[in-house]
């Protein structure tokens, strides 16, 4: 079973694999090599049972997942072992992102992602960005509503999903934790994520199996390869894969707890 890891200086312990949940409720507008079926309840619970088994604690939804955030509500038990990260910003509708970062829209989806979630605290909640990662940092009031919503006893801790380096670097410097891309292909967010080793701060990464491209069925150098390079940056405290076949599940736990034994790391 993975050893827990603490979330840079928020308090979390969180498990280095975390399970995204976009496919629990969208299949639009995605970007894996294969089509999929969104899992019935019964698959839901089965891969939730499995991810406790593996000690995965982190489950990584928002409200542009579809109906993610309230399928977990709904089928979620002993919510305190959890980890819950959900975002702002981003809605999906009608095929399409849609974004808004005004502070009452941020707290609206905060209040509506707590009702669906069955939950009256968020551990995690990332700015789910647009892309103009500077634009939303200094012109929105998404950040400083978020603040104050943590200020109430609402989120446990605040950050983005960043889109850009200077965006990353801010996060890492004003937030708790931030949202970071790793991979083999893109190298883009490692000064990022020095910085989040320097400061000690939390980091999750995204696209680490390149939304399974980096599966060698899929041309890629193989999932074992790509997740021992996701792990090879001391600052990384959790990886999102967002899987629903249960074998590749216990296959990436499996993998992650040898790198991270062979490695000593403690993060």
């Amino acid at each position: 079973m993975m050893k827990k890891r603490e979330l840079g200086q928020t308090g979390i312990q969180v498990s280095p694999l975390g399970l995204g949940t976009v496919k629990f409720g969208r299949d639009q507008q995605v970007k894996y090599p294969w089509s999929f079926k969104i899992p019935d309840d019964k698959a839901v619970l089965e891969l939730l049972s499995l991810s406790c088994e593996l000690g995965i604690n982190l489950l990584d939804t928002a409200p542009a997942y579809g109906n993610s955030e309230e399928r977990l509500g709904q089928l979620l038990t002993n919510r305190q072992q959890w980890v819950i990260v959900s975002k702002v910003g981003e809605a999906f509708e009608n095929g399409q992102s849609h974004f808004d970062f005004s502070a009452q829209t941020t707290r609206k989806t905060i209040e509506t992602s707590l009702t669906k979630l069955n939950t009256d605290y968020l551990d995690v909640v990332l700015v789910h960005s647009d892309g103009n990662d500077q634009r939303v940092i200094e012109q929105e009031d998404v950040l400083e509503t978020l603040q104050k919503l943590k200020q109430e006893g609402l989120i446990r801790a605040i950050g983005l999903s960043t889109k850009t380096t200077a965006g990353g670097l801010w996060a890492v410097e004003n937030t708790d934790v931030v949202m970071a891309t790793r991979n083999s292909s893109d190298h883009t967010d490692d000064t990022v994520l020095d910085r989040a080793l320097e400061l000690n701060k939390g980091v999750i990464i995204k696209k680490g199996l390149q939304s399974g491209h980096a599966d060698s069925r899929a041309g890629g150098g193989g999932i074992a390869e790509a997740l021992s390079y996701v792990f090879s940056h001391p600052a990384v405290s959790c990886l999102i894969a967002g899987t629903i076949n249960p074998e590749h599940l216990v296959q990436n736990a499996q993998t992650v707890e040898q790198l991270i034994n062979q490695r000593g790391q403690s993060k």
